[in-house]
């Protein structure tokens, strides 16, 4: 059996402001200003944080900012002496339930190709099993 392990393809901000120019019909550098505006005021919102925050984009998911514990009796590892870590802020990312259907499909592999290049069907398959959610998922992609 192959292994499934492949290396991941990083996508910058450019690459995402590419992709919005080709689905808005814009120049890039207008999508470029557009993107980044966005993230900038993502990232506004998030760094206000005071001190837990919830940001929710409907069908991609939702960024929170959630408080840790405090930790008193946290240890060095080096030294094993017992330090106190004050409490502090993480940031936590979940998906909608659309991206988190897409994601959580079985991946297709050279295997289940015949011949003809048409995945092989497996029980289960079927157009009504999603529930009517590929349209959608395909106009979010």
């Amino acid at each position: 059996m192959q292994n499934l392990k492949m290396k991941s393809k990083t996508y910058t901000k450019k690459d995402v402001a590419k992709r919005v120019a080709e689905l808005r019909n814009e120049k890039v550098y207008v999508a470029e200003q557009w993107t980044d505006a966005v993230f900038s005021a993502l990232r506004d919102i998030m760094m206000q944080a005071n001190p837990e925050l919830r940001i929710e984009v409907r069908d991609f998911g939702v960024f929170e900012i959630k408080l840790t514990k405090s930790k008193p009796k946290a240890r060095n590892p080096r030294t094993g002496e017992t330090i106190y870590v004050p409490p502090r802020r993480k940031t936590h990312f979940k998906p909608s339930k659309l991206l988190k259907n897409f994601l959580q499909q079985p991946i297709e592999t050279e295997e289940q190709f015949d011949k003809t290049d048409e995945p092989v069907k497996q029980s289960g398959d079927s157009a009504a099993a999603d529930g009517g959610d590929s349209e959608r998922r395909d106009q979010a992609l």
